[in-house]
């Protein structure tokens, strides 16, 4: 088994659970943030649909410089939904054609032609493409929280799906 295949499984069910949590989030909620410093739930459910995407199609390369830019957030949380659904099904596709030697050659993460980092492409595929969209899916379940939506399960029933947790 090629080292890519357990990677894609992995977005295929996290991927899931992702899209059960973004499809929660109330229209009319997008502008909302916790704290003035905080994104807002739209820039945050953006953030969550566009990473893997954009971090997949870096991995082509073997650097890419650094890119801060504000997320564009659609008029709705469908628009939202669709874009993770492409954004998914994009990575994945590129991914997928990378070879066990492509994912052990080294990539960098670059600002003005330094180096601010340097992995084997499937470590940046661990800590970005999976871990830090996890973390941010994370930050999106606390918003819903805090404004009262009821949960999906992530890894188990959530308080909304059974009341003795």
């Amino acid at each position: 088994m090629a080292i890519i295949e357990t990677v894609l499984m992995e977005l295929d069910n996290e991927g899931a659970t992702t899209r059960r949590l973004l499809e929660r989030i109330p229209g009319d909620k997008l502008a909302w943030r916790p704290h003035p410093k905080a994104r807002s739930l739209g820039e945050l459910a953006v953030h969550v649909a566009q990473t893997q995407k954009q971090v997949s199609s870096m991995l082509q390369n073997s650097s890419a410089e650094v890119k801060v830019q504000k997320e564009n957030v659609p008029a709705t949380s469908a628009e939202i939904v669709t874009m993770f659904d492409e954004g998914l099904q994009s990575a994945k596709a590129t991914l997928g054609t990378m070879s066990d030697a492509d994912l052990m050659s080294n990539w960098s993460l670059m600002n003005d032609g330094r180096a601010i980092f340097t992995a084997p492409k499937i470590g940046v595929i661990r800590m970005i493409v999976l871990n830090h969209v996890y973390h941010h899916r994370g930050q999106l379940s606390t918003y819903l929280r805090t404004l009262d939506v009821p949960l999906p399960s992530i890894y188990g029933p959530s308080a909304d799906e059974n009341p003795f947790m």
